[in-house]
């Protein structure tokens, strides 16, 4: 089946059937305030396309092609990544909610996560190199496997990671944030 190509379009408080997106490519389009919960991402791709305040909440984003596509203020709670269209593929989260979320296994070389809610996300065998938490609360995030080398958790917090499983060659953490590395010791920081 032959994708139908979207263009230019703008979308406003519209909730997305199971079918509307599935088989569809869109190119430079604008989300917002838009439920996108309920459909089916099968054979689906955005390209240059931005979200804002949109929920994802609970959606199985299977099969999804995202390049250069920018979230907003966007819900994905306990929305599962792991079987995105890892083919040239970009995209950045903004003050959005990924509590619950799933990364497993995806390479997320130099991504972007900035003012956002991650609490219980699994980045299990993640690739993370010079990934940007900037300023999101990591709460029971999981990094068992990860490669978080280079990566800056400078202003997040909330992170308990474990170096000996979890890879951290030149991450950044501030001095405040150096208890989230040594709480499997259980050592008492005064």
């Amino acid at each position: 089946m032959t994708p139908e190509f979207i263009y230019d379009q703008k979308y406003k408080d519209t909730v997305f059937g199971f079918n509307d997106i599935s088989f569809r490519e869109f190119e430079n389009c604008k989300f917002e305030n838009c439920d996108l919960s309920g459909c089916s991402f099968l054979a689906t791709m955005f390209i240059d396309c931005e979200f804002i305040n949109c929920s994802f909440k609970d959606a199985e984003v299977n099969y999804v092609g995202l390049r250069n596509v920018n979230f907003i203020a966007c819900n994905f709670t306990r929305v599962n990544f792991a079987m995105i269209d890892q083919t040239i593929f970009e995209f950045t989260f903004t003050d959005c909610n990924l509590e619950f979320a799933q990364f497993y296994g995806l390479k997320l070389k130099k991504q972007l996560f900035s003012n956002c809610s991650m609490i219980s996300v699994d980045f299990s065998e993640t690739d993370l190199t010079m990934a940007l938490f900037d300023n999101c609360n990591l709460h029971r995030a999981v990094f068992t496997k990860a490669n978080a080398e280079k990566a800056d958790f400078y202003t997040s917090y909330n992170y308990e990671i474990d170096p000996q499983t979890t890879k951290l060659k030149k991450a950044i953490f501030s001095r405040n944030g150096l208890e989230g590395l040594l709480t499997r010791h259980q050592l008492v920081l005064k």
